[in-house]
């Protein structure tokens, strides 16, 4: 029998008195330890309270507080709207005076198609806010990401894009809801324009197309808020390193239907290694209007570019050993032309509340990404003396992706049980182009040689890039083109205290690899159960089945067969203190068929790669995020990682046992940041952090000591201080001075043995001075 509901739940949003948004504000019950805080859209939700009349209270130092009563009713939601007793603009003076980083966030973003809180999820969601990135003053994806999130790791990369892998897999890179991975892409996404960014750990195909077993993370960019507030910042630090942004936040029209957010970023930036560079910009403009309050279209515009030193130049090569050259040590030359990047994507977002209960959602996307460039190798080993021979290979590619979503959300009631309906559609047509086909080798009068490198003596060779990518008889192409429907089911039981996920995904496509066209279709159940021990503690268990297809060329001219397999997991999430800061513990284990990795016997500038049979990852995540107190604020994770090969693959030196290239065991990383807020320093704060990895198994790992790598740690600090509008700030990254690299086991002769040495160093001990002022 299903009892009755015992508890209610209390919404609202609150504004300024001249219409705006106001964000980042506390609501509390009175007498009482929840509440909730106001996201980037002015909205708050406090779930599970008791039925009965309360005071709700909202505070800002510096503003009258302000009271209003709400009743709660058992299974129904109560709505209470605030209007602060000022102005948008004297809010902002305000709130940047007392207000905290928030390292902690409660919601999904919409683009995750999810109406439940997180700690409601029965999923482990990991949220890296804007304050986090602006305190670790990251500037785009391959900077530092990824220490905020438990088991993720970026490990060596072209510079162009970004490849993060966790749980013993690459995972997808997702903007905005929609999956824009490719074997060689997106642009890394510079942080200018970046609101936030969501780690969803396991598959989600029942909320996005072709998820991975291991998750994805999705980059959520920064929307008008209807708020009128602009910021600047300037960055200045080691390596030559320029850089400037701007923020610009309002409403066009007086009634604020229509609303603009731009975003601008300029950067030069040297490096640590010699004739290395990225220098770059981006221009992210957004409109919106609202129709009414149901209704409103917002259009979005990115363009980055990125001009950069011949890709692959971070690589170096040694038959001694790693570590045995100096970390400025590069395989570039002066005399090399630059890398080009021009980046172009654009959304079209309709919402439309159709109802209190329900809402209709459609989407669409285009990405247009052009690069003209070459990319950096060697040829043959490197001898005992040093001798090696570079090569160059011409490297212009084309990425075009297109994408539509739509889908409804909802709420309806049968009886005592609570349903949260999703349903929808996808579509996705992606095509990448490259040109890889003109090869020079650079050294071919005289030898390179590593220990007494002389720069600038080689005649560069000219790439040409004057025919149109499309019509070179040389160019390779990987596409892919889906559909998928879905539909999910949230069974709330006991006033949503037990909620039953019942889903399912039928997912058609067609991929081209190289000329081959290979289709598939399936369908792909999900179940996963949560329960909410009280209303800040909720235990969760996911079972759900994956399919993946997966673009690449196999070492033997094989086909490419798609990932198939499952995820088994189980979890723990926790609010603490009033909901302030947040812990979560998961434990998962996941099968998966067919899985490609590098093939450690190919060039890795050609993405040969390996398939096998079968592998198994099992782990254990804890993250813990949040405000400790009113003035300390945490990011704190650890993983344990288990990845081995449980089935073989015919014609390769892999065996059953093995393990599966390219994870760390144990990882661990902190943040911690502390801001007065009283007292003649008020304003002034200090922030450390670490990073830690043990035993690490980089992509061409074999059971040899000699080519593993060593455990990893990085120090890095900040101090910073807030005086009203204006912000400085100073980070120090690796202060140990550590010399810090990954990279792996080489086969300079592509004949299966592995006789060398290949990895990228990190920076050195280096610094970054902000100054920012909002108005």
């Amino acid at each position: 029998m299903v009892a009755v509901a015992q508890y209610g739940t209390i919404k609202g949003n609150i504004t300024t008195t001249d219409g705006q948004i106001a964000e980042g504000i506390s609501v509390g019950v009175a007498g009482t330890s929840i509440g909730a805080s106001t996201d980037a859209q002015g909205r708050y939700i406090i779930n599970r309270v008791k039925p009965g009349v309360y005071t709700l209270m909202v505070q800002v130092v510096g503003l009258e507080p302000q009271e209003q009563s709400v009743t709660v009713v058992a299974g129904k939601t109560s709505e209470a709207n605030f209007t602060l007793k000022e102005s948008a603009l004297k809010l902002q003076e305000v709130v940047v005076r007392a207000q905290q980083s928030k390292y902690k966030a409660d919601l999904p973003s919409e683009s995750l198609r999810l109406s439940a809180p997180l700690i409601e999820t029965p999923q482990n969601i990991q949220v890296v806010t804007n304050d986090v990135i602006k305190d670790q003053q990251i500037f785009d994806m391959l900077e530092g990401v990824s220490r905020n999130v438990s088991g993720v790791t970026v490990q060596e990369h072209w510079g162009n894009y970004t490849r993060m892998t966790m749980r013993g897999a690459r995972v997808a890179p997702f903007r905005n809801g929609m999956n824009v991975e490719s074997t060689w892409g997106p642009l890394s996404e510079d942080m200018s324009f970046v609101e936030r960014i969501e780690f969803v750990k396991g598959p989600a195909g029942f909320m996005l197309a072709n998820g991975d077993p291991a998750g994805f993370y999705n980059v959520v960019t920064k929307k008008p808020t209807g708020t009128t507030k602009q910021e600047v910042n300037f960055t200045f630090g080691s390596y030559n390193t320029l850089r400037a942004t701007a923020d610009l936040d309002g409403s066009i029209t007086k009634d604020g239907k229509l609303q603009y957010r731009l975003n601008l970023m300029g950067q030069q930036k040297d490096s640590w290694r010699d004739y290395e560079y990225n220098n770059r910009y981006s221009i992210a403009p957004v409109l919106k209007y609202k129709f009414s309050d149901k209704t409103s279209l917002t259009a979005e515009y990115t363009y980055q570019y990125s001009r950069m030193s011949a890709i692959g130049s971070a690589y170096v090569f040694s038959d001694e050993g790693f570590e045995d050259l100096p970390r400025s040590f590069t395989t570039a030359d002066p005399n090399l032309e630059p890398s080009d990047m021009n980046d172009h994507s654009a959304f079209l977002l309709f919402e439309h509340n159709i109802s209190d209960k329900w809402k209709l959602t459609a989407q669409t996307s285009y990405f247009d990404y052009r690069q003209e460039g070459s990319s950096l190798w060697i040829a043959g080993k490197v001898l005992e003396n040093g001798d090696m021979t570079r090569t160059l290979n011409s490297w212009d590619a084309s990425n075009k992706s297109k994408f539509g979503q739509l889908f409804v959300n909802g709420e309806v009631q049968t009886g005592a049980i609570t349903h949260r309906i999703l349903g929808g559609l996808d579509f996705g047509d992606k095509e990448y182009l490259a040109d890889w086909s003109q090869y020079f080798v650079l050294d071919a009068e005289a030898p390179f040689n590593i220990y007494q490198p002389i720069y600038g003596q080689i005649i560069p060779p000219t790439v040409d890039h004057s025919v149109p990518l499309e019509d070179r008889p040389y160019v390779s192409t990987l596409a892919q083109k889906y559909g998928a429907a879905y539909v999910q089911d949230e069974l709330g039981f006991w006033d949503n205290k037990l909620r039953l996920t019942l889903a399912g995904r039928y997912t058609k496509l067609a991929t081209n690899q190289y000329g081959a066209i290979i289709k598939n279709e399936k369908f792909t159940p999900r179940v996963g159960i949560s329960a909410s021990v009280d209303r800040n503690t909720s235990v969760y268990a996911l079972y759900d089945q994956a399919f993946i297809p997966q673009l690449g060329q196999l070492s033997n001219g094989g086909e490419v067969k798609p990932i198939t397999g499952n995820n088994l997991e189980v979890g723990l999430k926790k609010d603490w203190f009033g909901g302030r800061w947040n812990s979560t513990v998961s434990v998962y284990q996941i099968t998966k068929n067919d899985q490609l990795i590098s093939d450690p016997a190919s060039d890795p500038s050609q993405n040969l790669s390996l398939q096998i049979g079968q592998g198994q990852t099992k782990g254990v995540e804890l993250d813990v995020r949040g405000q400790l107190t009113p003035a300390l604020n945490l990011t704190m994770n650890y993983a344990y990682t288990d990845s081995e090969i449980t089935e073989g693959m015919a014609g390769s030196a892999l065996e059953v046992g093995d393990k599966v290239p390219g994870f760390a065991k144990h990882i661990s990383n902190a943040w911690l940041s502390y801001k007065l807020n009283k007292g003649l320093l008020q304003g002034a704060g200090v922030s450390l952090g670490y990073q830690w990895q043990s035993e690490r198994y980089p992509w061409t790992y074999r059971e040899d000591a000699s080519m593993q790598l060593p455990d990893y740690f990085r120090l890095d600090g900040a101090v910073s201080y807030q005086l009203k509008k204006i912000s400085l700030a100073v980070n120090v990254n690796n202060l140990l001075d550590e010399y810090l690299y990954s990279g792996g086991a080489f086969d300079f002769d592509y004949d299966g043995t592995l006789d060398g040495y290949v990895w990228q160093t990190e920076t050195p001990r280096s610094y970054r001075v902000s100054i920012g002022y909002r108005f």
